[in-house]
C-alpha cells in the first residue's frame, strides 16, 4: 500500500497529472469564451441571415401523433428529429473555425519567439542554444569540406 501511495505520488509531482489539470481548466475557460463567442457575436448575424429559423425545432414527422379522446388510447408522433444535428454541424463548424483562428494566431506569436534572429522579442534559452549549435555545426561542415577539396 505505502508502495502505491509512493508510485502515485511520484506520477501527480511528475507534472503530468498537473498539465493535464492545468490543460482541462484553461480548456473549461476557453469553451466558456468560445460558446459566449458564438451565442452572442456570430449566431445573431447569422439568424438575420437566415430569416431567424431555428433549426433545432425542424423535423421529418413520419407518423403523426394522435391525441387521447374520450378516454382513448394516445398516439405518439414518430419524427426524425434532423434540426438538432443541423444545429449541432453549424456550431462545430463555427467552433472550429473559431478555434483554427485563435491557434493560428498564437502560433504566429509562438513562431516569432523562437525566431533566433529576431531581436525584437526575446528567444527561449533551448532555441537560442540549438541556434547557436546549429551554426557551429554548418561553420564545422563548411570548414571540412574546404580541407577536403
Amino acid at each position: 500500500m505505502a508502495s502505491l501511495l509512493q508510485e502515485f505520488k511520484e506520477f501527480a509531482v511528475k507534472g503530468n497529472m498537473v498539465d493535464m489539470a492545468v490543460g482541462i481548466i484553461i480548456g473549461t475557460a476557453f469553451n466558456r469564451v468560445v460558446d459566449a463567442l458564438v451565442k452572442q457575436i456570430v449566431m445573431p448575424p447569422l439568424s438575420i441571415l437566415t430569416g431567424g429559423i431555428n433549426y433545432t425545432d425542424k423535423k421529418l414527422v413520419l407518423k403523426e401523433g394522435i391525441a387521447a379522446v374520450d378516454g382513448g388510447e394516445a398516439v405518439e408522433e414518430v419524427a426524425i428529429g434532423y434540426g438538432i444535428l443541423v444545429q449541432s454541424l453549424v456550431d462545430f463548424l463555427i467552433i472550429g473555425l473559431t478555434i483554427f483562428v485563435v491557434v493560428k494566431f498564437l502560433n504566429r506569436f509562438k513562431k516569432k519567439a523562437e525566431d533566433p534572429k529576431d531581436k525584437t522579442v526575446v528567444t527561449p534559452k533551448d532555441i537560442e542554444l540549438l541556434s547557436n549549435l546549429n551554426d557551429l555545426m554548418e561553420e564545422q561542415n563548411k570548414l571540412l569540406r574546404e580541407r577536403g577539396n
